[in-house]
């Protein structure tokens, strides 16, 4: 019988993560594991048991290849011909860079309630200042779990 953890007994902690030159796919990845509760031993998939996040730098993340200027996110109004796009300058020129890094996480989490619950988790800060200092915050050296994480 597979031992289920208790609501209480939940331990939320907190992570931060500099995204400063952080390839945004792979920060993508380990973020929607650390949200969901992938990365701890008592992972169910019913269960909210992952951690908050703090992204600080978001507007230094970088993407690989060609994919800043040819990667289009996609949304469509709900009317006829009402495709629009936007590419990641176009986040940037407005002002809006952390919705780059939000719309990639969202897009690597299940569908349904629960997803929606676990991405308010997810807090992302343009520069190095966030409001979270009061939690007890856990660095995460993204840079040193592989070299493919970053670029210079």
């Amino acid at each position: 019988m597979t031992p289920f953890i208790k609501h209480k007994e939940l331990n939320k902690k907190w992570v931060l993560i500099n995204g400063a030159n952080a390839v945004v796919g792979r920060l993508a990845a380990t973020i929607s594991k650390i949200l969901r509760g992938k990365n701890k031993a008592q992972f169910n998939t019913h269960e909210d048991n992952g951690d908050f996040v703090v992204v600080t730098n978001a507007e230094k993340i970088v993407f690989t290849g060609k994919k800043h200027k040819d990667k289009k996110y996609y949304r469509h109004t709900g009317h006829p011909g009402g495709i629009k796009f936007e590419t990641p300058s176009i986040f940037k020129s407005k002002g809006k860079p952390e919705e780059i890094l939000r719309l990639a996480v969202k897009r690597m989490m299940p569908l349904g309630p629960m997803s929606k619950k676990q991405m308010t988790k997810l807090k992302i800060y343009q520069g190095d200042k966030h409001p979270h200092d009061s939690q007890k915050i856990i660095a995460l050296d993204f840079a040193k779990a592989n070299k493919k994480n970053y670029r210079n």
